[in-house]
Parts: structure tokens; sequence; C-alpha cells
């Protein structure tokens, strides 16, 4: 039998995406969706492009009649907006990911400082596990509610993955630079995205503030069992999809370029979404448009003895919807790229 899919808060992109691959996933079937500003009508109102493959009215939410039938529900719903519906899911048996924030940060003061709210549900915070499946595909496995991660953090922590965790680099001095696509600030219009505004612009924003760094620097922490404090400057591109994380660490022992390359070979190997480039061939965001890849390439420069790590996702795939739908194989027990062999979209 197949798993029966409800995703509350469909109307997004990342709401539109998990859709448009969930439709070609062997082993799940898009049972309900909802959202408050198209709830009454058929969903392909709002993502026209799936016209023809799918039929299905958005329904006049009321959680009871909605959970009915589901095995697992997908909530693509701003911070705040997550955690009550999580709770209610979680008491009801229902698995839960969230591709909201509002349980990627464990510590509820630390959720409080990044987003200037109490956390509703803090006594779930321990029940959640972080949704990141190349380090805890494990915790996963049994996991009844998943903080599927943000787009950035999964960027820079998988980048920074293997160095951390196998004491390579410094934890001080760690400069991250991400370039990001406009769809990652998502549907609604600020003066930043507006066309006029970002077409054949490139702007820093959030600099020092931006709420991803309370997740990043957890991660990376966690990874290093000691402290991490990052740099992180995030950029806005006229582009719609995609982003590229240039990261500029210190060696904290003597490096080649050759040890990097068996370091992240070996850490990865067990890891399908991760693809390793060289120097030759460094990540670009066009080769993993529309594919839930990682392209990584950490490189030596030897004549600053720095290590620079470049990493490219789709930020609505790996960096959402897609990673979304691997956790969810994890969950269910399924091969984790059931429904997500897509190569990128090119040129």
């Amino acid at each position: 039998m197949k798993i029966r899919v409800g995703i509350i808060g469909v109307t997004g992109y990342t709401g539109g995406e998990l859709l448009r691959l969930l439709l070609n996933h062997p082993q799940a079937e898009v049972k309900k969706v909802t959202s408050r500003s198209n709830a009454g009508n058929d969903v392909t109102q709002v993502h026209p492009n799936l016209k023809g493959q799918i039929c299905l009215v958005e329904e006049q939410f009321q959680i009871d009649a909605f959970l009915e039938g589901l095995d697992v529900v997908f909530l693509a719903l701003p911070h705040e907006k997550s955690a009550p519906l999580a709770k209610e899911l979680y008491q009801k048996g229902i698995k839960v990911i969230d591709l909201g924030a509002d349980f990627r940060i464990k510590d509820s003061e630390a959720y409080e400082y990044w987003y200037e709210l109490k956390h509703s549900c803090p006594e779930l915070l321990p029940e959640s596990v972080y949704g990141l499946p190349e380090i805890y595909k494990d915790e996963i496995s049994k996991a009844k509610i998943v903080a599927n991660p943000g787009c950035y953090p999964t960027s820079i922590i998988l980048g920074l993955a293997p160095l951390l965790a196998n004491e390579v680099i410094s934890n001080e001095n760690i400069i991250i630079d991400s370039k990001s696509g406009v769809s990652g600030a998502g549907k609604t219009l600020t003066d930043i995205t507006h066309f006029p505004n970002i077409n054949e612009n490139l702007l820093a924003y959030k600099v020092g503030n931006h709420r991803h760094i309370g997740e990043i620097e957890q991660e990376l922490s966690l990874l290093s069992k000691s402290p991490v404090l990052i740099n992180f400057t995030p950029h806005l591109i006229p582009m719609n999809r995609g982003i590229l994380s240039s990261i500029y660490v210190t060696p904290i022992a003597n490096v080649t370029q050759k040890d990097l390359d068996e370091l992240y070979q070996e850490f990865y190997k067990n890891c399908p979404f991760i693809r390793l480039r060289d120097k030759d061939n460094l990540p670009q965001t066009k080769w993993v448009q529309g594919s839930n890849y990682c392209d990584i390439a950490p490189i030596f420069d030897e004549r600053t003895g720095k290590i620079i790590v470049f990493s490219a996702i789709d930020n609505l795939v790996k960096g959402a919807s897609g990673q979304a739908i691997q956790n969810m194989n994890i969950m269910f027990g399924l091969d984790e790229t059931s429904g997500l062999k897509l190569g990128g979209i090119y040129p």
C-alpha cells in the first residue's frame, strides 16, 4: 500500500515542489492538501504547471477531518505556525515533516533569540530530529517529527561536515559567502524581490543576524563537539533557483588536496545525493537545478594555506522539498532515493 500523504500549506513554492516530486513517487500518493488562500479550489489553480498531472481540491481545513486516513503530513508553513499543528499530529500518531523552522533549533531560548518569539511547544523539541540524512539517517528512521533543514544550512553544513567531524580545521574564522536565487525568499513580494529591484542586481542582506545562523552554528558545533561561530553573509541574485556557498576555513594540521579528496569520499561514500567535484569542475547551480543533489568541491589553496569549500544545491529541492521526501523515504523504510532519481535540468 502506498504512503498516504497530506500537505498543509501547499500554495507556496515548497508546497508546489512537493506536489511535483510526489506525483512521480512510486510508493506515495498525495491524498489531501490545504492552504488558507486557495481552500475550496483545485490545487492546480495555484500550481498551473501541474494541470493534467493531478486533480485535487484543497480542503477547507479542519484538522480531524484532514488527518483521517493519512500516514504522514508535510507542514509547509511559516515559523510559529507549524508547532501547534505538529503537536496535534504527534499526539495522533501521524508522522510529521516540518519544512518550517519551528523544530530546527533544539534550545527554546536560542529559538526565541533568532526568531524573536517564544516556542509554543518546547516539550516536543527533544522528540524531533534534524532532517539532514547524510548526518542523521539512523535517527530519522525512528523519528515521528523531522525538522527539515533550511536551504542555506543544507549547503553549508554538508560542505563543512567532513572537516569539522574529523577535526581538520579551526572552529574560528569560518567565513561563508552564500548566494541564493529569489525563490528562496518565498512567494510573497518584498521590496528586494520586486522584479525591477532584483533584476540586474546583486545584494547582501541580513548580515550578521540571518535566522539560519542559529541553526548552522548548532549543527556545526555538534559535528565539532565544541562551539563554532561563523561569519555568514547571504546574497540575493537575479535567478529563480539555486544556492552556491563559498566557505573559507583554516586547517589546523598539514593537509593536501589528496587528503581532502579522500576525506570527503570516505565521509560521503554511502550518500547517494552527494556528488564530489574538483578544481577543474567546480559546483554550479545549473548542474543541480531541479534535482536533489548537493555538489561539493573542497579545494586546498597552497598559496594561502586555506581550504575553500564550494557547495551547490537547488534551494527548492535539496534545500527544501526534495530533502523532505528523502526524509519521508527514510522514515518509512524505503530506499532514500525513491521518487528523487532526477538529474539536473540543463541548460
